[in-house]
């Protein structure tokens, strides 16, 4: 193999963390900048699809996933007044198939426990000025970083640094975002499903289980609620309004929020739609939200992100594998334009899908969500739509027609009696420099 590199990745989010643990077991110098002082996880929970999963199968995470997540068989949404609007079931792709709804947290701190050879993570560094090029970076103390062979830009939706690299196509924020919170999961009666409720598109509401975490097993459901983001901005003045407006689409809601401090407890997420032409220039590449930032209506957001960087590892270690020196500007520009071909590839359609179903369920089209109330369910259950839905769910669609295969040896392994009694291994600290 030629020889490894020396590679500096900016963000220390879900991509970041994987690239880092990746690239790091494959040999090369990896050296993180993350602009947190304490560097922990922004969010509450998510959904893990079949694709995300199977990356973290191949990271040898799968079992403390699972042991800290909630395997969930259903998406399940319904009007008020009880009609069904969405009913997607994983058994109907492969009945070993499932969704894991996790905790932010967990999975940033398994993935921060995991990266343990060679570490070097530079917190409390925020990165203003980069010469993509050159592969050099300036941090907000004026201390400028260099000598590195690639420059991962991964710092998410809100990327100061995306335009350093190449100009997006697309970069808008969308006009709704969520409030959110956890509250506990005990007794609640949908324990594998992911839960929703609508009023027209104006007021969604959703509970997904979402597991503990290390250090606390507590088992917690993910709560969200639709706003924009004037209301957003505007905040909850009157907390019992509020409390009465949830009440009165979802009860059962409003109960599991009982003992959150509103508005103290609820936290905001805003969401950005996000198009680049090309995600790679001189020694530099954008990875994950950096890249293509979209709606969560898909909940694909750290999926593709874990994707990206298995795919950036993939194509190094290809290159590499085959003889290229990627210190050489024609090797590396070349080994990146794989990466970012594949990637592309597989994003493009979910950009389109998420741009489309988004005014679905968060708008002020109350004619467009009469329609959905009454069409969409019924279409999602015809033969042909029926499989393209469950592979836009499940993360397995490429492009129009083609498919991604979900590894059989993952949907064995999700098969396989779990030992409750094992242990994640334990978070060491960051390094800091400066």
């Amino acid at each position: 193999m030629s020889p490894p590199l020396r590679i500096a990745i900016i963000g220390y989010g879900s991509g970041g963390q994987a690239a880092a643990l990746m690239l790091s077991r494959d040999g090369h110098a990896v050296s993180v900048f993350e602009r947190a002082p304490a560097p922990g996880p922004v969010g509450a929970g998510f959904l893990l699809q079949p694709v995300g999963l199977a990356v973290l199968w191949e990271l040898g995470l799968l079992d403390e996933v699972r042991r800290y997540g909630a395997p969930v068989a259903r998406l399940y949404g319904e009007t008020r007044r009880g009609r069904a609007v969405m009913d997607m079931r994983y058994a109907e792709l492969d009945a070993g198939l499932c969704g894991m709804g996790l905790q932010r947290g967990a999975l940033f701190e398994l993935l921060d426990a995991a990266w343990r050879d060679r570490r070097r993570l530079h917190a409390g560094r925020e990165i203003v000025s980069l010469d993509a090029e050159a592969g050099t970076f300036v941090d907000a103390q004026g201390e400028a970083h260099g000598g590195y062979d690639l420059v991962v830009v991964a710092d998410g939706a809100a990327s100061k640094l995306r335009a350093q690299v190449v100009p997006a196509r697309l970069n808008q924020p969308y006009p709704w975002g969520a409030w959110w919170c956890l509250v506990d999961a005990g007794g609640w009666e949908f324990a594998d499903q992911l839960q929703q409720r609508y009023v027209d598109a104006r007021k969604m509401a959703g509970l997904l289980p979402v597991g503990g975490r290390p250090g606390d097993p507590a088992r917690k459901l993910s709560f969200f609620w639709s706003a924009p983001c004037a209301a957003l901005d505007a905040g909850i003045a009157d907390a019992e309004a509020w409390r009465a407006e949830v009440a009165a689409l979802w009860p059962e809601a409003a109960e599991r929020l009982r003992d959150v401090a509103v508005p103290g407890e609820l936290k905001v997420a805003r969401y950005r739609d996000v198009v680049h032409r090309q995600w790679c220039r001189g020694r530099t590449l954008l990875l994950g939200d950096a890249a293509h930032a979209m709606s969560p209506q898909l909940g694909q957001g750290v999926n593709m992100a874990l994707l990206d960087a298995r795919a950036l590892a993939s194509a190094l270690r290809t290159a590499r594998a085959a003889g290229a020196d990627l210190r050489r500007d024609r090797d590396r520009a070349a080994t990146l334009a794989t990466y970012a071909r594949e990637r592309r590839r597989h994003v493009g359609i979910y950009h389109l899908w998420s741009r489309w179903l988004t005014p679905l369920f968060q708008s002020e089209h109350d004619r467009v969500a009469w329609c959905r109330d009454r069409l969409f369910h019924p279409l999602s259950r015809l033969p042909g739509s029926r499989g393209q839905a469950l592979r836009v769910l499940t993360g397995t669609r490429r492009g129009w027609f083609g498919t991604m295969s979900v590894p059989r040896g993952l949907i064995e392994a999700l098969a396989q009696p779990l030992d409750l009694a094992a242990h994640a291994p334990q978070r060491i600290g960051a390094d800091q420099h400066g």
